[in-house]
Formats: C-alpha cells, structure tokens, sequence
C-alpha cells in the first residue's frame, strides 16, 4: 500500500468517524439492530482474495454501525459508561497509527515517559500517596485482579511464603473481608488469583450498599493470619461510599492489605464538592480505578494503583531474557501490569488530563452529580415512580409502581425500562436491587448537561405514563 492509498484511507475512515460523532445526538439512542441481525449481516464465508482497504473499511462501517449503541451520547445512562471525548479519541488513533507495544521504555520510550506522567498526574488529582505505582490496564476489572495480586503476595510473604515463587499449593490461608454489595468484578479477581468468590467473609451492608462499620469490626475481630480488606468507592447501584475513616483503622489492626475498589467513585476525589465522599481513602494499600468512565478517555483504560511499589512489581513483572534490565529511575510499564505486549494506554490519559486540566475535572464530576439529583427530583415528583437511593453522587435507583405489590411492580417497572429503551430518546438499563426489579441511572458522559438530564426525565416520565395509560385501559 502506497503513501497515497495510506492517506485516503486514513481519510476515509475518520470521515465514517466525523459523521457518526456529529450525529450521536440526534438519532436514538439504541441500537438499531439486534445481535442476531448484525451476526446475519456479517456472516460470510472466509475470503479467498483480500479486499481493497477503503472497501473493507466502507462495509465495516455499513454493517457495524447499525449494531452499535449510542454510548458516547448525551442521553446515555446505562452500566457507568463515559463518553470517549474527542481528544481522548485522537489520541488514541494516533496510538494505533504509531504502532508500539509498550512492554518496556527501550522499546517505546516516549510510551513509557507518558506513563509516568500521566500516572504522576493521577495520583494528584485523587490526592492518593505519591510513593504509589500505578499500572495502565485494560479496565477496573484487572485493575483489581493487579492490585489483589500484591496484597496476596504481600499478606503472603509477612507470614513467610513466596506466592509468586511457590504458588498457593501448601500456603497458609487467607482470610478476604468484603462488603455484601461488593461489585461482581471483585468476586472475579478472587476467583482468578486463586481466592475463589464464594470462600469469602462476607459483611453486612447497609441499605445503600455501604459495609457496615459494626459489623466489620465484629468480622474483624476474629479474623488471625494474612488478610485482605475490600471496601468501595461508589457502589454501583447507588454511589455509595464505605467508611473509609471508621474501616481501615481497624482493618490495619489486625494487619490486613486494604483494597478500595473505586471504578468511578475514586474521581469524587477530584471534586472538591465531592472528595468528602472518599475522605479516609488515601489510608489504603491499593485502589483501582477507571480512565474510561469520569476520566472520557476510549476503552480500555484503567488504572492499579498500589502504595507499596516493591508488592506490585513482585506480583506482576515478566522477566524474559530477551528483554533489557531496568536501571533505577527508568520505569517499565510491563512490570505494573499482566501483559507483556499491549497497547500505549497512556497517550489518551495523559491527553485527557492535559485537555481537561484539575478545573476542568472537577467541574465535569460536579455537573454529572448536579444533573443526576435534577433527573432523581423530576422523577420522584412523579406519581408512582420511586427513587430508592439519596444521590449523593451520579448514580440512582428508580421503581415505578412504587405503591403496588412487589411482583406487580417487578413487571411494571420492566415493562416502562422497555417502552424507555424503544422509544429511544434515553437509554436507561435495569438491575435487581434487594429483591426487586429496578431502572438503574449511571450520569457520566461528558456531553450530558442539564438540559439533556431535562429531556431525559421527561422522556422517562411519558414512558411510565404510556405504561400506566395501557395498564388502565387493559383493565378496562
């Protein structure tokens, strides 16, 4: 492929990109095909002969687009989702254009010193101890997996075992304190390292889904041996915080590793409206966190961030004799995370950073926090919708036929998170919270204002009505 084909075809797929992008606003905010058609539309047997690239690129586009949902759109609340801004999207092209695979800063350097920065930059912004390290990884998921790595080598080696030499076969056990409304992807982790996601002690919660000072310290106290802590930083139905102050004093009592998992919830950090939420947290081991939720860089990007430097090198680095030593003050990204070959995550964060600045942050987490309380008091204005949870930060429960029997009101509030999701004009998601069929509302692409949050409750709102309306004249 010659310079010219090269530049077209660059051209051409960032002119798919420009149209889809300026139009996100104004189309529905679904997709328009399901899985089984889109499988249909790309099914095909293999091609014997390659394609010209503007073709390949064309049909991408012709099949592909309409299967995709309107996630960096403003009216998009489902499953805490950011927006993939722009800069961070550029970035990110240019990351793929540029080619490296960030294993080592031999190899990328300018991949590696963004990293650096980048990470430096992060732990200012949630005011977390500078000692710490920080691994760019795919997502929140691994990020925990990354920082549950070292506190088991950690809680491990003060005991006398080598995890990362010897395995878990003959180690002493481990004993993991985690809240009863933890997220699924923590569970995950445990089961992936060996802990296993139901040999857990599990611990009350209260009804927003905080773990319940009390009752930890009464686990806590007849807790022996190594151990791991979990708490959150925003569960993920309601935004809720555990009590960082009251919890980690005592988990440090009995020597336990204390994990924050704080996915989105660790940006309130970056808010000084907000940062009380998480007051305590910076008392921690380790915290995990995403870019491509309050941060808007493009997926994947997350972060594991571990106060003691040494733990996260010695759970993760991948010593290869191919691969050059590291001498002190050069950073190899390959030692903070389970891949030895990915992409440069850190040219998008430090893009999205240097776009947004410190203000820019913290005012976009305020606005998301400021439009999900408008949305929840338009709502709770309604006659038969239920907010569940006070909005303390982006994210609440809503049931509809609040007054009606729990079955009925199951099958009501799925029925209107349906007619919500056909209309289109929003996108909502539902969930089961204690026992209970729920809508679930997640504020936090950066295109979503006050207006959009204004024509998203009212949206909300005519599908509850129409519901209603039917249910009447079925009853009738």
């Amino acid at each position: 492929m010659g310079e010219q084909s090269v530049d077209g075809l660059f051209r051409r797929a960032a002119e798919h990109a420009l149209r889809f992008r300026d139009g996100i606003s104004g189309i529905p905010q679904k997709p328009q095909v399901s899985y089984l058609a889109s499988l249909k539309g790309f099914r095909e047997p293999l091609p014997i002969e390659g394609c010209a690239g503007p073709g390949v690129i064309d049909e991408l586009v012709a099949k592909a687009e309409p299967g995709l949902h309107t996630m960096t759109g403003p009216r998009f609340f489902g499953w805490v989702i950011g927006g993939s801004h722009p800069v961070g999207v550029a970035a990110d092209w240019l990351t793929s254009a540029w080619g490296q695979n960030t294993g080592n800063h031999h190899a990328t350097p300018a991949a590696a010193a963004a990293e650096a920065v980048a990470g430096g930059w992060l732990l200012d912004l949630l005011d977390l101890p500078t000692e710490s390290s920080i691994g760019f990884v795919t997502g929140a998921t691994v990020a925990n997996f990354v920082c549950l790595a070292a506190a088991r080598g950690a809680v491990l080696r003060r005991v006398g075992w080598d995890v990362e030499g010897q395995g878990l076969f003959g180690a002493p056990p481990i004993a993991v304190l985690i809240g009863d409304d933890a997220h699924a992807t923590v569970f995950s982790a445990l089961q992936f390292l060996g802990l296993g996601h139901d040999r857990v002690i599990r611990v009350k919660t209260d009804g927003a889904g905080r773990i319940l000072t009390s009752d930890f310290a009464e686990v806590a106290g007849k807790v022996s041996g190594p151990c791991i802590a979990i708490l959150q930083a925003g569960q993920i139905n309601t935004g809720a915080f555990d009590d960082f102050e009251g919890i980690i004093p005592i988990a440090k009592e009995i020597g336990a590793w204390v994990h924050v998992d704080g996915a989105f919830g660790l940006w309130a950090r970056a808010c000084p409206q907000r940062s009380g939420l998480a007051k305590g947290v910076d008392g921690a081991d380790s915290w995990a966190t995403d870019g491509h939720k309050w941060l808007q860089t493009p997926y994947d990007c997350g972060y594991a961030i571990v106060r003691n430097e040494e733990a996260h090198r010695r759970a993760m680095t991948t010593a290869a004799s191919y691969l050059p030593p590291s001498f002190e003050g050069e950073r190899d990204p390959s030692h903070f995370v389970p891949e030895l070959s990915r992409r440069a995550r850190g040219f998008a964060t430090w893009g999205m950073i240097k776009h947004l600045g410190r203000d820019g942050i913290a005012a976009m987490v305020e606005r998301h926090c400021r439009v999900a309380h408008a949305m929840a008091e338009r709502l709770r204005s309604e006659e038969g919708i239920e907010v569940l949870n006070d909005v303390v930060l982006n994210q609440f429960l809503v049931r509809f036929g609040a007054k009606h029997p729990g079955d009925e009101a199951d099958r009501l509030t799925q029925r209107t998170i349906e007619r919500i999701q056909t209309d289109g004009v929003c996108f909502c998601g539902g969930a089961t919270w204690r026992g209970g069929k729920v809508m679930r509302v997640s504020v936090i692409s950066w295109l979503t204002d006050d207006l959009a949050g204004d024509v998203a409750a009212d949206a909300i709102i005519a599908a509850w009505r129409a519901v209603r309306a039917n249910e009447a004249s079925v009853s009738a």
